[in-house]
């Protein structure tokens, strides 16, 4: 099992919204990457900010954006994020009729693909459209509101892609989202994940870029062949 050096997406999703731009460069020399949930009411259960915000953001900060679109319709609204500037923006399958199609329109509008798959969503379906793909992220909660519990059994489906992953020389990221903290980041890095999104983890600790450290340092100590 070959593992890529662990990847620190802080979610703004736990951070003080009248606050962002000064929260986002508490994290910024300490994160690898910013993780952006746009949620839309309608896919999920939740609303947050949307691509205004995302604009605005991208002129306060070098960090690269992690956009993490929980919405309908993602091949209407996707390519704007990656026009704006992100790094990576990831969608949901369950909300997507052509996964591939969509990944082909980011790749060309700048950015890098992501696939997410939902807490009740089975994995196998989805591993043959790895290779359109920069970054796999499974949900280890039901996605739509941060401050969940995380759920250890989802880290089958961790293992599963890292197989398929290692099996195919594929070059992915698999990247875990929903209670990941100091007491769970661990197990997801032994299971094969290598990008870890931490919200309260991050914004409710007192220093939140020493938090980050701490979380990356225990992803890499327990990532397979450390």
């Amino acid at each position: 099992m070959t593992v890529p050096p662990p990847i620190v997406a802080p979610s703004i999703l736990a951070a003080d919204f009248a606050r962002l731009a000064e929260e986002v460069r508490a994290v910024e020399n300490a994160a690898d990457w910013l993780h952006v949930d746009v949620m839309d009411n309608h896919f999920v259960p939740n609303l947050t900010i949307g691509l205004p915000v995302v604009q605005s953001l991208r002129a306060a900060t070098e960090l690269p954006f992690d956009v993490h679109l929980m919405i309908e319709d993602p091949r209407r609204w996707a390519p704007g994020y990656a026009d704006a500037g992100a790094y990576n923006v990831t969608f949901h399958a369950e909300a997507c009729d052509d996964p591939v199609a969509l990944a082909k329109d980011l790749r060309s509008a700048g950015a890098k693909a992501g696939l997410a798959i939902d807490r009740d969503t089975p994995i196998e379906p989805y591993l043959e459209l790895l290779p359109s793909f920069d970054t796999l992220l499974i949900m280890t909660i039901k996605a739509g509101f941060g401050g969940q519990r995380f759920i250890p059994q989802l880290l089958d489906k961790v293992r599963t892609a890292r197989r398929h992953v290692d099996a195919g020389h594929l070059e992915l990221r698999i990247e875990v989202d929903g209670g990941i903290a100091a007491d769970t980041i661990a197990q997801a890095a032994e299971a094969g994940a290598d990008a870890f999104v931490a919200g309260t983890a991050v914004y409710g600790a007192d220093d939140p870029a020493e938090a980050i450290r701490k979380l990356r340092a225990l992803a890499e100590h327990a990532a397979p062949g450390a």
